[in-house]
């Protein structure tokens, strides 16, 4: 079993730490709220540490799950940052959503200071972490990402290797690029269906058994037509992450018509008040115009 220190707690952080400790691994945690650390660990154990260098001292991988670029900076960087704490040899794993600039930047002072580095974005949401069903998309070294592996499997369904460092971030950026996509047609679709008067679950039982069928229509129809929409992806995060699509679209030369649109539509919902609904709550704004 691995040393891992776990560095953010929040939704995803929480119960993805959890598993690891769960399957056996020992486990240090630092959150920037010492008392979320500390809830961590009267639930499951293991021991709270007061920076990110001190929980990865020691640690074979340290894993960190944080909200956006600088927040990673923050934690990785400086006298008390998780690098400064790593052995030779460790690995830093990146789950949080980032630029892919961010994990090549990572990975060159991982392997300065003599560790290594995969950036490795999940997807699946919170249910997805708490269940221990995360899919881990992957950038690194082959010999790196085989060594990790078995530690992730902790809380993945699916855990793959897409390309070298970057990769990981870049094919979340297609994950979410996609989402917002099916979200939008599945808001305009469910309102459609609302205003022509026809039954809303009848509708989505039948079409969802056919080639509309998708995990936001299993799992965001019916609360969609209920108009309910606090719980789940918050659309300021949703917002984040697509900021970073669109920003590496102009870099790659990428035409993203359709996800800076959806990205207007969706600050007019936190314009609305609706900067932590879910982000179905593309529907508020045709169902309510």
């Amino acid at each position: 079993m691995a040393k891992t220190a776990f560095i953010g707690l929040g939704v995803m952080g929480f119960p993805m730490a959890g598993h690891l400790k769960a399957n056996g691994h020992d486990v240090v945690v630092f959150n920037r709220t010492r008392a979320r650390a500390e809830a961590w660990v009267a639930k499951h154990g293991g021991r709270a540490a007061a920076s990110p260098a001190e929980a990865a001292h020691g640690a074979d991988f340290v894993f960190v799950c944080v909200g956006n670029d600088d927040d990673v900076r923050s934690v990785v960087h400086g006298k008390s940052g998780a690098l400064a704490g790593m052995g030779k040899g460790a690995v830093l794993v990146d789950h949080t959503t980032a630029s892919a600039e961010l994990a090549r930047e990572l990975a060159e002072e991982a392997t300065n200071a003599g560790a290594a580095f995969l950036d490795a974005p999940v997807s699946g949401g919170q249910a997805g972490a708490e269940n221990g069903k995360l899919t881990v998309m992957t950038g690194g070294k082959p010999e790196i990402f085989d060594r990790a592996k078995p530690v992730i499997d902790s809380y993945a369904r699916a855990c793959v290797l897409l390309g070298p460092n970057g990769a990981g971030q870049l094919a979340k950026m297609v994950n979410q690029i996609c989402i917002a996509g099916l979200l939008q047609g599945l808001a305009e679709g469910m309102n459609f269906a609302a205003r022509a008067g026809l039954d809303g679950q009848k509708l989505i039982e039948t079409i969802s058994k056919g080639a509309a069928q998708s995990w936001q229509m299993d799992n965001r129809a019916h609360t969609m037509l209920a108009g309910k929409f606090d719980f789940g992806f918050a659309v300021d995060w949703m917002r984040k992450d697509l900021a970073i699509c669109l920003a590496e679209a102009k870099r790659n030369g990428a035409r993203l018509p359709a996800t800076a649109l959806i990205d207007q539509f969706y600050a007019q919902v936190q314009a609305r008040g609706g900067r932590r609904w879910d982000t179905s709550s593309l529907m508020h704004l045709l169902a309510n115009d």
